[in-house]
This record gives C-alpha cells, structure tokens and sequence, in this order.
C-alpha cells in the first residue's frame, strides 16, 4: 500500500518566536512536512516560486510586505493553493482577517494569547490548526461519515412539505464568509422570511462578519442579540462563543451551555430549537464546513416535517458538515452553491430577481 503524500507547508511570520511554535506543532505529526519558514511577504513568495507547497499559513503583520499584499500576490500566481491567515484575537486582526478571506484566503487560526504558556500555544495550535491542514491537504472534500457515491447533485425527496416555512436556518463553518458572500447578496430586500445563521467563529469576528454582509445585502444583517425578534428581510447571526435559540415566542435566546460538537455557537443547537419553535416549518440550510454539526439538528427539522438542502462537494471548501448530512439521508436537495439563493426564493415563493432591477429605497 503506498504511503499517503505528507502536506508540504510553508510558513511566512516574522516572529521567530512563532515560526518555533509552528514547527514543535507541526513537526510531530508525520503526515505535515514543513518545506521553510520565511519571514515575510517577500521570502514567502520567493520560497513558494521554488517549492511549490500544498499549504501557505501566512502571518498578516510582516515588514516589507504584509500578508493581505503577500496575498494578493500569491493569488495572482496561483489560485487554488490553501492559505491560512494567522490572525491575533483583536479588533484590527479580526477585521484585517475578513478582508484577506474577502481576497481569497482559505481560512483562518487565532494566534495563541500572551497568557498562553509554550505548551498551551502548542495545544490550541494542535487542535485549531492541524484539523484544518489535514483537511485542506486531503486533495478531496473531507466528510466526518463516509459519503455514498456520487450523490445527485439535484436530489429531491418525494414530496417537500407543502407549506411555507415560517424561518431559514443556516449552519456554516470553514470557508463560510466567502460562501455567505455570494449566498446572501442574491436576496432581495423583500425577502419575506427571517434567516438565522451558524457561523463557527470566535466572539471578536461575528459582529465583524456581520457589519461586513451587511453592507454587501438588501436584506438586514445583524448580530443576533437576546429578545431579537427576527423579521422578514432580517438575517441574524450567531454570536461568537454563545448558542442561538429561537424560542416557541419566535424571539431570540443566547446561552453559553456546554459547546456541542465542540462548537458555541453550534448549528445543532439552533436547528433543533427551530424545529421546536416552528412545528415543522422550517427550512435547515448547511454549508461548507468540517466536522458533523448540525447532522442532529437536520435529524430534528426532518422529523418534525421541515426540509433541509445541503450544499454540494464540488462547490464546497470542506465537505464536512454538509457530506455528514448527506450520509445520513436526510438531504432534500444537494445544490451548488449558486443554486441556494434561487431555491431558497422558490420556497419562500418568490421569483429570482437581481439587485439591479430591485426597486430603489
């Protein structure tokens, strides 16, 4: 049996101190090969012309040239190479982060905190990063069950419930704020149902995320707060590190339970609490994303005679979340992405209509 290739990296950070760090979290683990380590945009971009890496983790402070003009750059060279921002918890990181996903980034992982002792750093790089790698470098979508094959990418059940669902809800994760990008500014601002979102994000990025869809969509996007009632036209997002419940008042509630799936905010929490409060009405969306939550959550929308669609693998950055739905059988439809936002009117019983010939005001 041959031996699967490792994921060859090239790490570009300024900080000594943090190359070290990546390299006693990843050196251990033989199926990742660091290729080098530059220490900024510049080194980076000669160091990936030479060897060609499978995964570019790429700090977004560095002198000469920073990540997002590092980014930039290394997209003009070549589009598909996974990249990886490493951002630091703070407002101007956070903000800076959204924008290199904007520009094409892969993903993102937190630097460790200051507090953070050398074995702590190492831990939350383990658990933040290596998933992340390993799933990037698969050279195919990663699902958390195994995937029959070659699902119809126009998969219906039989007969979808009849009636109009009272909410969407969304479940999204790894490569979500670029697939929300493209989904949402496809709605109308007459939309006439509430949306409620998932998005696996720490607290510091969601009010961020939300501001920045905001500015893109007809329809209103804010972060979810307490009492929130969600009204047509809206989209709520989950707070970071807080779990969304829509109550059987149709108004929102936060709580910082016990994550579920590893995951505050978590998608299974709000799809189930969905199914509960609309008896059946509801339609669950699920997202490019790694791991498997929200597979409980559909489990309940279906039984309670909602629907769910799913996005599909070719479409998708990680087949994670979605593939585990699919698996299940608990899919209705398997769609591109660009094919959400026109299903999703249909639903909601409206025609697709671009923005340009929206009315004004």
């Amino acid at each position: 049996m041959p031996v699967p290739r490792k994921a060859r990296v090239l790490i570009a950070d300024d900080s000594a101190l943090m190359r070290s760090l990546l390299r006693m979290t990843l050196d251990p683990h033989p199926e990742v090969e660091i290729v080098a380590a530059a220490g900024d945009g510049e080194e980076m971009l000669s160091a990936f012309d030479r060897l060609h890496p499978d995964l570019v983790l790429l700090d977004i402070d560095m002198p000469r040239m920073n990540g997002l003009e590092a980014l930039s750059a290394l997209r003009r060279r070549d589009s598909r190479v996974p990249v990886i921002m490493c951002s630091t918890l703070t407002t101007r990181g956070a903000r800076i982060t959204l924008e290199a996903l904007a520009r094409g980034a892969t993903d993102y992982v937190s630097k460790p905190g200051a507090q953070h002792n050398i074995r702590e750093g190492i831990a939350a790089l383990t658990r933040d990063l290596l998933p992340k790698i390993r799933a990037l470098c698969a050279g195919a979508p990663v699902a958390s069950e195994p995937i029959p094959p070659n699902p119809s990418a126009g998969l219906t059940r039989p007969s979808l419930p009849a009636a109009t669902p009272r909410v969407i809800v969304m479940g999204v994760s790894t490569g979500g704020p670029a697939a929300l990008e493209r989904l949402l500014p496809q709605l109308p601002a007459s939309f006439p149902l509430p949306i409620l979102i998932v998005q696996h994000m720490p607290r510091i990025f969601t009010g961020l995320l939300a501001e920045h869809l905001n500015a893109l969509c007809s329809v209103r996007v804010r972060e979810a707060s307490a009492g929130m009632r969600p009204e047509p036209g809206m989209v709520c997002l989950a707070r970071g590190d807080w779990h969304l419940e829509l109550g059987r008042d149709f108004r929102l509630s936060l709580n910082q339970d016990a994550p579920a799936n590893f995951c505050r905010p978590s998608v299974d929490v709000l799809f189930r609490s969905a199914a509960l409060a609309c008896s059946g009405r509801v339609l669950g969306i699920v997202l490019t994303g790694m791991g498997s939550d929200g597979l409980a959550g559909c489990r309940a929308i279906r039984a309670g005679g909602g629907a769910v669609f799913i996005q599909d693998a070719e479409t998708s950055l990680i087949w994670g979340m979605p593939g585990a739905v699919a698996s299940a059988g608990l899919a209705d439809k398997i769609l591109p992405l660009a094919a959400i936002p026109g299903e999703m009117l249909r639903v909601a019983g409206l025609q697709r209509t671009s923005r340009a010939q929206e009315p004004a005001g």
